[in-house]
């Protein structure tokens, strides 16, 4: 409470504010002490001391006691019922002054600190006071009876010390001649002048507490009608609560609890969710487990079949099993209807990196596209990155050999005029498209809906997002909703075009279904898919399916238990998590530690920025011993593509990267990913480490967290259901051996990049 620090120790407070509160049935009878009146005039009730000759602003002339505006934190309960009583005395003390209710109350040890609980006992009684039903009538019977002015005098006075007047002075008088003995004989002038004064004071005093006494009779006098009034109500209404209260034995109340609330456990909000997010189709995430033989898998063409066996597939992941058969349902009836005759629904995947979420719609879409005769862009794939897009376009390629389906590439690594030529032809007729599957980033693809003449997406079938959460945190660029316009444009043309033209999907009716139509189903993959409403809505699914992967553990008995279907992403099977707590200065040295005492290989480290990617390689280049490399959107494609051969191949055992190299790239033989710059966000930590361990293979994800970013960063992979990562200290005295080269390597770096700025000036 305010007022603790404003008295002289929680005692005077805790006496003052538990002898000012009225009698009640169920309590002992508390003799009243006369120091505290609550004053009603500031917003919340403020602590006074009133006796004769102070004022309600504070100042007590009270030796050792002072007492500032002090406010009551907390809602004091029983407030109307302590404002009717008239403001009582306080007896003088030895030096004139206030007495101090310290002197009259003390506090337990155990509660001396609790600044919630009001609770006191005189001394002399027992601990704690236990209540009594016949007490407290007795209370109200004597609370009813009037007392004249100087028998309620008497009666603080009392009740305040526990002992008699006579007693009391008698202990006065005592207290004088002790004094008087201890004290000097005045020998100086100084020593008179201070008794004079003292004296006077004293006589001032006395004055005022007499003309204070007057006018408190008077007051009392006209406010006795009014409590006697009052308390007749109170006791009608109480004795029958003390009655009660001996037939219950009520439970003992020897604290009083001011502004106190019970302590309930918050309850934890559940989301709700749309039906397709909370009931998702669930996908092993354990690969080598739950492998489904390709010919297990109903519906794939038998061309297909062999492809598969040429590149080495004998059998599909979980997520691969269970998307491709939704994929080929929907479209088992063509282009113009799904099953049933009805608009196919939307798929949306969401499963690990390195999954194979890529071939689970590259063979269906070629699979519905084998048979098409007029070439149109059917199929759009849009992805976020160029190696992404590149990437994508080498998986088409290979299962479209011999089928005379087109794969057309803009990425913008070719010129705008090299790529229209890539996507139509104009004859006389007009233009024809050139492509039926078109892979994309959302830049190049924007350019040529807008100014690429005869590009048109009105037989679009199927519209494939890879990487969504990216997507759709690039809504503001407008591409989605751009695509899916000119997918509903109609053409400047006649004939056979115009028996098919596409409207904007509406409710089913008789004249709706007259017209065949082409759907446009969307398909969705991402690793780190999102499952906020809100986002997801930008996206004008229709009545979408959700394939998600979770956590799943077999039993004893076999069965198979779901651990925990509220985690947000899941993490490759056979990754391995370790962080490491290190300094900003101690960073580098670590790198290099990992690279030649630990003997890693095939290393991709990620930094946040590609300044810091290109100073990090310098600094290991400049120290030796390490083929080291950097991967950034600084460097021109042919670098870009050449250097991330040579990895693949095994020239390179370093390569440093931004996270270009983060989205959906698969890089094989990644044995070690570093986090050389912790991520910030928990998507970017899913990317990263998702570069290693893909396809059931095993790989160790390290990450160097400055110590000032450890309880964040745990707190990130926490709240997103990651919980075993391991702690992996390196000691200082490992990395002495590294540190004179590393000094050296710091001077060579400081050249390099003095001479790099005045290149780029010149």
């Amino acid at each position: 409470l305010g007022a603790v620090e404003a008295l002289q120790g929680p005692a005077a407070l805790w006496g003052a504010l538990q002898c000012a509160l009225p009698a009640c049935p169920c309590t002992d009878a508390v003799p009243a002490c006369p120091t505290l009146v609550l004053c009603p005039l500031l917003a919340c009730p403020t602590l006074m001391l009133c006796s004769p000759g102070l004022s309600l602003t504070g100042a007590v002339p009270s030796p050792g006691l002072s007492l500032t505006d002090a406010v009551l934190s907390r809602p004091f309960p029983s407030l109307p019922s302590v404002l009717s009583r008239p403001p009582l005395r306080v007896p003088a003390g030895p030096a004139g002054g206030a007495r101090s209710p310290r002197a009259f109350w003390r506090l337990p040890p155990r509660l001396a600190r609790r600044d919630d609980v009001i609770s006191v006992r005189p001394r002399g009684a027992a601990w704690p006071w236990r209540c009594s039903a016949s007490a407290g009538q007795k209370k109200l019977k004597t609370k009813q009876q009037p007392r004249s002015s100087s028998e309620e005098g008497v009666g603080t006075e009392e009740s305040a010390d526990g002992s008699s007047p006579t007693k009391k002075k008698a202990n006065r008088r005592k207290s004088k001649v002790q004094r008087e003995r201890t004290e000097a004989v005045p020998d100086s002038e100084e020593d008179i002048k201070q008794q004079e004064n003292r004296n006077n004071f004293k006589n001032k005093c006395n004055k005022r507490k007499k003309t204070d006494e007057e006018t408190q009779e008077d007051e009392t006098g006209k406010k006795e009608s009014s409590e006697k009034a009052e308390g007749n109500q109170a006791t009608e209404e109480e004795l029958p609560l003390a009655a009660s209260g001996e037939e219950a034995n009520c439970p003992p109340s020897s604290m009083m609890i001011l502004g106190d609330y019970d302590a309930k456990p918050v309850q934890k909000v559940q989301p709700f969710l749309p039906q397709w997010l909370a009931e998702p189709k669930r996908v092993q995430k354990r690969i080598r487990d739950n492998l489904c033989p390709i010919r297990d898998v109903p519906g794939i063409h038998p061309r297909l079949l062999k492809k598969l066996q040429m590149n080495g597939i004998e059998s599909f992941f979980p997520v691969q099993a269970e998307v491709i058969p939704a994929i080929l349902q929907s479209a088992a009836n063509g282009y113009l209807m799904g099953r049933g005759g009805y608009r196919p629904k939307d798929i949306c995947v969401s499963a690990p990196t390195g999954s194979g979420k890529t071939l689970s719609f590259v063979i269906p879409i070629v699979q519905v596209l084998l048979d098409r005769v007029v070439c149109h862009i059917r199929a759009l794939v849009v992805l976020p990155t160029k190696e992404l897009a590149q990437q994508v376009s080498k998986v088409f390629n290979v299962y479209t050999d011999g089928t005379g389906l087109k794969v057309a590439l803009i990425t913008g690594q070719k010129s705008f005029a090299k790529e229209q030529e890539m996507l139509v032809q104009k004859k006389v007729t007009g233009y024809c498209s050139l492509a039926d599957i078109v892979v994309a980033t959302p830049g190049r693809l924007t350019d040529h809906i807008n100014q690429t003449p005869g590009f048109s997406l009105a037989q679009l079938r199927f519209l494939i997002v890879d990487e969504a959460d990216r997507m759709i945190d690039d809504m503001h660029q407008n591409c989605l909703n751009q695509i899916v316009k000119a997918a509903f444009q109609g053409e400047n043309g006649s004939g056979s075009n115009m028996l098919f033209q596409r409207t904007k999907p509406g409710p089913v009716t008789a004249a709706s279904s007259c017209s065949p139509q082409i759907p446009l189903q969307k398909l969705l993959f991402s690793a780190t898919l999102t499952q906020d409403p809100e986002k997801l809505q930008q996206l004008d699914l229709f009545q979408p399916r959700l394939f998600t992967s979770v956590y799943s553990e077999k039993n004893r008995d076999g069965t198979e238990t779901d651990q925990d279907t509220n985690n947000k992403y899941t993490l490759p099977e056979g990754l391995s998590q370790c962080y490491v707590p290190c300094d900003l200065n101690s960073k580098p040295l670590l790198l290099l530690y990992f690279m030649l005492t630990m003997k890693f290989t095939r290393v991709l480290c990620f930094t946040n920025s590609r300044e810091a990617s290109h100073r990090l390689f310098l600094l290991v280049q400049a120290f030796g011993g390490i083929t080291v490399a950097e991967f950034s959107s600084r460097l021109p494609p042919n670098e870009r593509r050449r250097t991330m051969k040579e990895f693949e191949q095994g020239k390179i055992q370093l390569l440093i990267s931004t996270d270009a190299t983060a989205r959906g790239i698969d890089v094989k033989g990644v044995n070690y990913v570093i986090n050389y710059d912790a991520p910030q966000f928990i998507r970017t930590y899913i990317h990263r480490v998702g570069r290693t361990a893909r396809a059931g293979e095993a790989g160790v994800a390290f990450s160097l967290v400055l110590r000032i970013q450890e309880r964040r960063f745990l707190r990130m992979l926490r709240d997103a259901g990651i919980q075993d990562i391991k702690k992996h200290p390196v000691k200082g005295n490992s990395l002495k051996p590294l540190v004179q080269q590393y000094e050296g390597a710091l001077c060579k770096l400081e050249k390099t990049v003095k001479n790099e700025r005045a290149q780029k000036r010149a």
